[in-house]
């Protein structure tokens, strides 16, 4: 599996899927969890994901900027190349639990970019 950065706080194997079950904090220190069938459920809707596994986990803890989403949610951007972005959205239930709805890449950032930021103000 490699190196995995400290903020990573567990990384277990999913014996179902044999995927990794791992959690991160946000930028309000909310522990946020990426379940396997999560996992599975976004790279089957999202296949160009497939090899974007940690950057995932990392967009949520390290983003470029944090935005408001229509409902209670929260879109992470992370740039991953010229043009491109990872937008992970993801729900903050209470102080202490979350969990990543979906992700995407996107080469729209203006559109998402419209939206209320909340990090960095």
């Amino acid at each position: 599996m490699g190196h995995l950065p400290r903020h990573w706080r567990g990384v277990c194997q999913c014996p179902m899927y044999n995927l990794p079950v791992s959690q991160t904090w946000s930028i309000n220190k909310v522990l946020i969890r990426l379940p396997a069938e999560r996992w599975l459920h976004i790279t089957e809707e999202h296949s160009e994901l497939a090899g974007y596994y940690y950057d995932v986990l990392d967009g949520v803890a390290n983003p470029d900027a944090v935005f408001m989403g229509t409902s209670s949610e929260l879109l992470a951007s992370k740039a991953i190349g010229i043009e491109k972005h990872l937008i992970i959205v993801y729900k903050e239930l209470d102080e202490n639990d979350g969990f990543i709805i979906t992700a995407f890449i996107t080469s729209r950032i203006k559109q998402i970019e419209r939206r209320i930021k909340i990090w960095p103000l």
